[in-house]
């Protein structure tokens, strides 16, 4: 599949942007007409290497937004080095109340780092960044405004059976760092961690949709 040029460079650059990004943009980096990257991106899809999300949005058909599949395997076996990697440290690491501070430190300095500019609205942006860290999130939002995500994949899962504290609190900084860069008045009211083989953990926020009305009319 990789060895159509177009397609490798779709799929070079998506690993390298490390977010959803639209065909228009993928076409405009790539210098190519946005028709025939679809086409090229659908193969893709079709393939389990990339997938398709599209942000709810209040008016007018919502756009196209594209990632690398969470079990994406360019090379038909699914790498395993970063995943080794990452149960070892997982299990080299102590806990200890001190030490998951620093952890989900890190963790929220790391979701400062990924988290991309503000889109439509903090929440679809937030529900997109989510989808590209691979965690297949589903959206839940009460008429008081707060939001419940609900995870449909855990996409460490190996390292978290080696060390599920460690693990998720370094998810729960990462989370508390989007939200820095997203919506800095949106607060995480619970963080719930479930299984990583059935997934389904729940992030719970609080004012993470309140300016939607105010973006939808800009």
């Amino acid at each position: 599949m990789l060895a159509q040029p177009t397609r490798a460079r779709l799929f070079a650059l998506l690993l390298e942007l490390k977010r959803p990004a639209g065909t228009v943009e993928l076409a405009e980096q790539l210098g190519l007409h946005p028709n025939g990257v679809r086409l090229h991106l659908e193969r893709l899809r079709d393939a389990g290497l990339v997938q398709r999300s599209r942000p709810r949005r209040a008016v007018g058909r919502p756009p196209d937004a594209w990632t690398i599949a969470p079990d994406a395997r360019p090379g038909g076996q699914p790498p395993s080095a970063y995943a080794d990697l990452g149960r070892w440290l997982a299990r080299a690491i102590p806990t200890g109340p001190r030490r998951l501070r620093d952890i989900e430190a890190a963790g929220r300095e790391i979701g400062r780092e990924l988290a991309p500019a503000p889109g439509a609205s903090p929440e679809e942006t937030f529900e997109t960044t989510l989808s590209a860290l691979g965690f297949q999130p589903r959206a839940e939002t009460e008429h008081t405004g707060d939001v419940t995500f609900c995870l449909d994949n855990c996409p460490y899962r190996d390292a978290v059976r080696e060390n599920q504290e460690v693990v998720c609190t370094l998810h729960r900084g990462l989370t508390r760092g989007l939200l820095d860069v997203l919506q800095p008045g949106a607060k995480l009211t619970g963080f719930v961690p479930r299984d990583p083989d059935e997934a389904g953990c729940l992030i719970e926020l609080s004012g993470l949709a309140m300016n939607r009305g105010q973006t939808g009319a800009a």
